[in-house]
């Protein structure tokens, strides 16, 4: 499996069978998708920075709404949460994809906008590669995200949502979240090639380049 960010929370997930483009960013967030080809696009909720299905090539299958989904022998469950701590009276809903493909389950928050309760954690399960915000300002806050990563204890986790040369929004740069890890100089990598066979025994922290 090979991933590549595409900035914001969007990323080119390509497996043996399929690719997957998650949240597609509009032109406006300051990143320019390229007309990436995929066969399934996810989107956690309805933002023009994570819903620009139109910018992706090939006619992908539209996820857009919780449930359950099988295609192609990937497997796609949205989980219906929240963008914000207010049971979406302030900004809305939220879906969490959890993906499952080439023996790998990734899960992808979105906007996540608050903390993971017991059932919830339970309802995901065990991941072994989390998408996870970590911009704060309209998602959780960091010190939230570093709690979900030790509810989730994924082998590997790349942080997605943050402040870039490139963004045009506001958000914090990634720095906080890694600072709360207690990761110094992490080196980023273009891009992420992994199998079942070589996730890492205890959590990682993979920062990408945006492609």
């Amino acid at each position: 499996m090979d991933i590549n960010w595409l900035g914001h929370s969007c990323f080119l997930i390509k497996g043996k069978g399929k690719a997957i483009i998650t949240d597609p960013c509009h032109p406006d967030t300051g990143y320019r998708l390229a007309g990436p080809k995929a066969d399934i696009v996810t989107v956690s909720h309805f933002h023009p920075g994570h819903s620009y299905i139109e910018g992706v090539a090939n006619g992908p299958k539209p996820i857009v709404s919780p449930g359950e989904y099988e295609i192609g022998g990937t497997f796609i469950t949205g989980v219906a949460v929240f963008h914000d701590n207010e049971k979406g009276a302030l900004r809305g809903k939220n879906t969490i994809h959890v993906i499952e493909m080439d023996d790998i389950t990734l899960c992808h928050l979105g906007d996540l906008g608050h903390p993971l309760g017991p059932q919830l954690v339970e309802e995901l399960g065990d991941i072994d590669i989390l998408f996870l915000p970590v911009g704060e300002v309209s998602t959780i806050s960091v010190e939230t995200a570093v709690e979900v990563v030790r509810q989730l204890a994924p082998p590997i986790v790349i942080p997605m949502h943050y402040k870039t040369e490139a963004f045009a929004g506001e958000l914090s740069p990634v720095d906080k979240f890694l600072d709360k890890m207690r990761i110094r100089e992490p080196e980023a990598k273009p891009s992420l090639s992994v199998t079942s066979s070589t996730l890492p025994g205890s959590t990682q922290v993979v920062v990408l380049t945006p492609a």
